[in-house]
């Protein structure tokens, strides 16, 4: 598996925040090459909290083109001006969603089948190596100290997903604070346990 690459060469303010990895690299390049698209459109999907609204931002300000964030949930009339804008100036337009364009729900004949044909790329949950980097991330943000073993332990024990990484590290953030200590293996695993983050094992040999 690739390392993550970071910075990556997009302008704008934010663009170091955004970390590479197998889960979003094909969303990446696609929208770096977005000079090359045969057609001036393009559909960009993720899970809540991926970065899809950053990446868009960032498309913005390279292309020079309109996003269009939580698109799925817009008018669809809209939509479908900005489509044909698109494809008159050649300007290029980019559609955010949280799901595949063929599972929007859309009345309007057109519409649909312009979304049913659209370049589409995705943004999965994130791979081992990308939430290890947010967990780090995460806890870094938050300012406590913590002890060098407990983002593989996190690693092991929580779902991998972006809001479930968003999620623990807030909370080992508060649990840090309220107690004015370290977060250590074994203050986090009181602290998600009390938060019904984590099953109460009696005896757990990896903590």
């Amino acid at each position: 598996m690739s390392q993550i690459s970071l910075p990556f060469d997009w302008p704008g303010q934010g663009a170091e925040d955004f970390l590479v990895s197998e889960a979003n690299r094909i969303a990446v390049r696609h929208l770096e090459g977005w000079r090359d698209w045969s057609l001036p459109i393009s559909v960009l999907t993720g899970p809540s909290l991926s970065g899809r609204s950053t990446l868009g931002r960032h498309f913005a300000a390279m292309s020079h083109g309109t996003v269009i964030d939580d698109a799925q949930r817009r008018d669809e009339q809209a939509l479908f001006n900005a489509w044909n804008e698109a494809k008159t100036d050649y300007r290029p337009l980019l559609l955010i969603g949280d799901a595949s364009p063929g599972q929007w729900v859309v009345a309007l004949p057109d519409l649909r089948s312009r979304l049913a044909a659209v370049p589409h790329v995705a943004i999965a949950e994130p791979d081992e190596i990308l939430a290890r980097a947010l967990i780090e991330r995460g806890l870094d943000r938050a300012g406590a100290s913590y002890s060098p073993d407990l983002p593989d332990w996190l690693l092991r024990r929580i779902d991998r997903s972006y809001r479930a990484i968003a999620s623990t590290t807030r909370l080992l953030d508060d649990a840090a604070l309220s107690s004015g200590r370290k977060i250590s293996v074994a203050l986090a695993k009181q602290a998600l346990q009390a938060a019904g983050f984590l099953p109460i094992v009696q005896t757990d040999p990896a903590s």
